[in-house]
């Protein structure tokens, strides 16, 4: 399970380094990756038995999805961490995503979100502006 959000630079090349603390997680699928794109204009990392598993969903929806079909199973690159617990990013994947250098990871449970930093923060202070969801009335904050 991933949670939890860092703060991460990568390298001339478009390597980045996996904090330690996903690399246990990671590891135990011998590092073997999924990237592809998400909607919300971010880069979605998956272990690849998770990312097996989130390809037979997409992959079974209607024809009604066929660009969601695109988006998500068309943009997928497979990745291998080295040992030194990093990734390469490829040049259209950080394009796609807006980025160039600093980053911020974050854990979403079975999956890794890759954004920009600054996207992430702009989009993340107009979310806290705005009004909660229904989905949450029933959560006491």
């Amino acid at each position: 399970m991933f949670q939890g959000a860092s703060s991460l630079s990568l390298d001339a090349k478009g390597r980045l380094s996996v904090p330690t603390r996903h690399r246990d997680a990671l590891g135990a699928t011998a590092g073997q990756l999924t990237i592809t794109k998400h909607p919300h204009g971010c880069l979605m990392i998956f272990p690849r038995l998770e990312w097996d598993r989130f390809r037979e969903r997409i992959a079974s929806l209607p024809m009604q999805a066929q660009w969601w079909k695109r988006i998500f199973l068309g943009n997928a690159m497979d990745l291998e961490m080295d040992g030194s617990g990093r990734v390469l990013v490829s040049p259209e994947l950080r394009a796609a995503a807006g980025i160039s250098k600093d980053a911020v990871l974050l854990g979403m449970g079975s999956y890794l979100e890759l954004w920009d930093a600054a996207t992430y923060q702009a989009q993340e202070a107009e979310a806290m502006q705005a009004e909660m969801p229904d989905v949450f009335k029933d959560f006491s904050f």
